[in-house]
Parts: C-alpha cells; sequence; structure tokens
C-alpha cells in the first residue's frame, strides 16, 4: 500500500461527499492547516472542540474530517487565551488540518441521513426535501477488441452501468480505428508517422455524475492506448435525487410510546423531547438530522406518522401539535452516527485505492448538553 497526502484523501472524500452538494452559503472544505503533507491517521468528529484536539495530537493525527465547521461565521479576531482561539491556535502548533464536510455530508448517499435512517432501519427510504440532482451521462469509449472485456469489467467494478436494479449494462458496436502515432508517441499498436488501422469497438455505458471521476480514472487505467479516445453526453431523462432528511417504513408498526424507546435505544440517548399522542401508530417515519425545523411541512406533506430531528423550536413544536404532526426531538448530537460511518466509507474507498491511511472515529463525547 502506498502512502499518501492529504489532497489525495480529500479528493477521495470529495468522491463521497462532493462540496458542490453543500447549501449555498455553507462553509465546507479546508478551514484550517494544509494539505500538502502525509498522512497516515484520519480522525474523523461530529465537533472540533478542544478535547478532540487533543484526541487526535495524542493519536498522531496529522488531518481531521469533521461534520460541524470549526468557523462557521468569519472571524474578527483569533485570541489565543479565549477558547475558540486556544483550539485553532493548538491546531495549527501541532500542524493538525481540519476538513469540513457540512450539508454536503448531509446530503450524499451513505451520509447523515442515510446513516440515521439506517440505524432506525427504515425500509424503501426517500429523499424528504430534494436540493440537488445526481444527472445521468452516457459514457462512451472506444479500444481495440482484445480489450474490450477487461474495459467493461472495470468502469463496472468502479459503478457504471447501473440502471435501476441492473447492473454492468453496456452496448458495444464494432468498427475501424485509424490513428497515426507522432515521432513523440509511445504507441500500444502501430509505428511512428504510419497511418495505422485497428479493429475497434466501441462500447457505451451510463454513468451517474458524482462518479465520473472514478470510473473514468478506471477506465483509463485499464486502456491500453497512451492517449484514450472517449466521449461524454448529458442525459435528458432526470437523474437520482438527492437533499436533505430521509422517509422510510419501520419494519413493524408500533404505538409512539413505544417507538420513543425505540429511537432512545438506536441513537443511544437517555432522554428526548416529543409532541403528539403517546397512543398514536407509527408507520412511517421521517428523519432529518441537525436543526429540521424548516423542514416541518416536507415531513407532512411526506405523509410521516412522525418526524424525528433536533433542536426543535418551541413555536415550531406548537405548529406541528396543531397539524397533527408527531415529532421526536433526540438532540443534535445524534448525527454522532456519522463518526463510524464516515470513517468505514472512507476505510473502503482507500482500500480500493491501495492507500496506506487509518480513520479513527472520535471517541469524545461533543454533547454539551446533560440530562439529570
Amino acid at each position: 500500500m502506498k502512502k499518501v497526502n492529504g489532497h489525495q484523501i480529500i479528493q477521495l472524500f470529495e468522491e463521497f461527499s462532493p462540496k458542490g452538494l453543500a447549501v449555498e452559503g455553507d462553509p465546507v472544505g479546508l478551514q484550517i492547516g494544509r494539505l500538502n503533507q502525509t498522512v497516515q491517521r484520519v480522525l474523523i468528529a461530529l465537533d472540533v472542540v478542544e478535547e478532540v484536539v487533543d484526541e487526535a495530537i495524542d493519536k498522531g493525527v496529522k488531518l481531521i474530517i469533521a461534520h460541524h465547521p470549526i468557523i462557521y461565521r468569519p472571524l474578527k479576531t483569533i485570541q489565543t487565551d479565549q477558547p475558540a482561539g486556544r483550539v485553532i491556535a493548538k491546531l495549527i502548533q501541532h500542524d493538525i488540518a481540519v476538513y469540513t464536510a457540512h450539508t454536503n455530508l448531509d446530503v450524499t448517499e451513505g451520509g447523515v441521513n442515510d446513516l440515521l435512517a439506517r440505524q432506525l432501519e427504515l425500509t424503501d427510504t426517500k429523499v424528504l426535501s430534494q436540493t440537488a440532482e445526481d444527472r445521468f451521462k452516457k459514457l462512451v469509449v472506444f479500444t481495440p477488441k482484445s480489450h474490450e472485456n477487461e474495459l467493461r469489467d472495470a468502469m463496472a467494478e468502479a459503478g457504471a452501468g447501473y440502471i435501476g436494479a441492473y447492473s454492468h449494462c453496456t452496448f458495444t458496436s464494432a468498427g475501424t480505428g485509424r490513428f497515426k502515432p507522432t515521432i513523440e508517441a509511445d504507441p500500444y499498436i502501430g509505428e511512428a508517422n504510419q497511418l495505422e488501422e485497428v479493429e475497434e469497438v466501441r462500447i457505451e455505458t451510463i454513468i451517474y455524475d458524482s462518479i465520473e471521476k472514478r470510473v473514468i480514472r478506471a477506465m483509463e487505467k485499464a486502456h491500453p492506448y497512451e492517449e484514450v479516445a472517449y466521449d461524454l453526453y448529458e442525459e435528458a431523462r432526470p437523474g437520482k435525487q438527492l437533499g436533505l432528511g430521509r422517509v422510510g417504513y419501520l419494519q413493524k408498526p408500533m404505538k409512539l410510546r413505544e417507538f420513543i424507546e425505540y429511537v432512545k435505544m438506536k441513537f443511544d440517548v437517555p432522554a428526548l423531547r416529543y409532541v403528539g399522542n403517546p397512543d398514536a401508530e407509527v408507520k412511517k417515519v421521517a428523519v432529518l438530522g441537525g436543526t429540521g425545523n424548516r423542514y416541518m411541512n416536507a415531513a407532512r406533506f411526506s405523509g410521516a406518522d412522525v418526524y424525528i430531528t433536533g433542536d426543535v423550536e418551541y413555536h415550531t413544536a406548537h405548529d406541528a401539535k396543531m397539524m397533527g404532526l408527531n415529532i421526536i426531538d433526540p438532540g443534535h448530537n445524534i448525527e454522532k452516527v456519522m463518526k463510524a460511518g464516515t470513517a468505514e466509507e472512507m476505510k473502503v474507498r482507500c482500500l480500493e485505492s491501495n492507500f496506506d491511511v487509518e480513520f479513527i472515529p472520535s471517541s469524545i463525547n461533543t454533547d454539551p448538553f446533560s440530562f439529570d
């Protein structure tokens, strides 16, 4: 396995959680430090507080990937004798970079909201509020007939060719490729300054915009030619919906009072707030990590029996009660599911890329609230 720097790790991370998925104005990306250094250990954290920074120092971490921005609003001063300034100074002194993935990690497939839905074991999940679309593209590549199977397999393994419940979807047509290598070329087939004709195939497949770089990288690696001839076409048909929150179904209905205990157990919280009738039946569930007040109507119109989100405001709770929507507020900190989930996602991706990197979920509980 090969040693890598922070840039290579973040490039791989952004294939999983592109910055472009973040809502407008959300501070995402590198916030402190540098990426041009070798990184062997990455800490995955919900919040970057001083205890988390100390944990990173103890474990020899050079990069923290956090969900909540350490710098949310522009700073006018950094006073190192104050708590916030002290944390920033400690990070700089120990050359630890902080990269933030906030609403983009909420939106992306396999991100915070999918992890919350999986924790609740919801089935048939859909996006609660669409904010983006993962568009279809058609990828066309030309290759010698001798390499068509190898190329098709490489692209499919990278995620190309998924249409609904079908994978490895491609179309192949035969033809003749013509080219003349220049004197500077190092051709796989042919001689310099001689026009060459090769029996080639045209392979067509479908990819999502989000995996374009990964598929092209796999295609180029498997292709025998020095210069690969390929085309990308935008598809007119709708792509995959992406957005905030998820809506899905419980494996079996239960009363709200039972479901409350289920939520406490699944999210490992000692207490929570709720609005609604304890005897109401719960089958369809909407869940949105973080503060979800503005998506109350989306939860209602989705037909959910209950809406789980954090930091519900007093007046929003009144509105929900009047509209007959049950609410459960287990706190903002349930987003801690992103620590283990993101670490596992990146571990798999780095193994596929032969990167020698360890991803460590932070063990620090950063919930500022206590219950008595």
